[in-house]
């Protein structure tokens, strides 16, 4: 297979993932790269202080960075957004006939804004597209990907989203057979392992063996979620 900049971490994302869903390795890899970014080289660029007052960050990404241990950077970061917040919440003025519009406008529009969700986003839907494109012209790729053992539900549903507008149909139709058997191989495991772990709180079962079941609560929310082993365990993947 030959390597291109834009390939390989999809192609690394896809060899190492283990009992992880590739796609939230590469998402969680991305996000991990941003916020660093944000608060530390990127923080004083006026251009990008300039987007991040105007954007902010959704409430995950605050509550990320506040635990990164850079409370200066972060307070510089919100001490400039905070300025831009007081002249985008002015009211219309006395002569305007609602003088409520414009902050109940700005407002909304932040909330759903965030400069590091924009930032991954923008990125994240290329490599979906990368992994579409590999699936496509690449056949060691296509052992890889049906090597892996769970794409997460939210990718599961935007990779085929991504597939059935760029693959011709012979194509798509050999991506969606395979993800489906995939997805559908890893929720039947799944809904056995978390029956198997409720049968196990009935005395009945106390001298059973836990099998896989263990940690099937958190599997299921990482599938239904999204997300990788470290959102639950607080351990940072090494990359290698």
């Amino acid at each position: 297979m030959q390597e291109h900049i834009y390939t390989i971490p999809v192609n690394e994302a896809f060899e190492s993932c283990g009992g992880n869903c590739p796609f939230c390795m590469l998402f969680e890899e991305l996000e991990e790269t941003e916020l660093d970014l944000i608060l530390g080289a990127s923080m004083m660029e006026p251009d990008i202080r300039k987007k991040t007052n105007e954007k902010g960050f959704c409430g995950k990404h605050y509550r990320r960075m506040f635990t990164m241990k850079n409370r200066l950077g972060m307070a510089l970061t919100l001490e400039s957004h905070l300025e831009t917040l007081k002249k985008d919440l002015a009211p219309g003025g006395f002569l305007a006939k609602d003088a409520s519009a414009k902050p109940i406008k700005n407002i909304a529009e932040l909330e759903e804004s965030c400069y590091v969700c924009e930032r991954i986003e923008e990125k994240f839907s290329k490599m979906i597209a990368t992994a579409v494109y590999l699936y496509h012209t690449e056949e060691e790729f296509r052992n890889k990907f049906n090597s892996a053992s769970v794409i997460c539900l939210p990718h599961y549903r935007r990779l085929l989203t991504c597939a059935s507008s760029n693959l011709p149909k012979k194509v798509y139709a050999n991506l969606f057979e395979d993800a489906d058997k995939l997805v559908r191989g890893y929720l039947d495991t799944l809904k056995d392992d978390v029956s198997w772990f409720c049968r196990k709180f009935d005395y009945r079962f106390d001298d059973q063996p836990w099998g896989n079941s263990k940690d099937s609560v958190e599997r299921s929310i990482r599938f239904l979620t999204g997300g990788t082993t470290e959102n639950f365990n607080g351990t940072k993947r090494v990359k290698k």
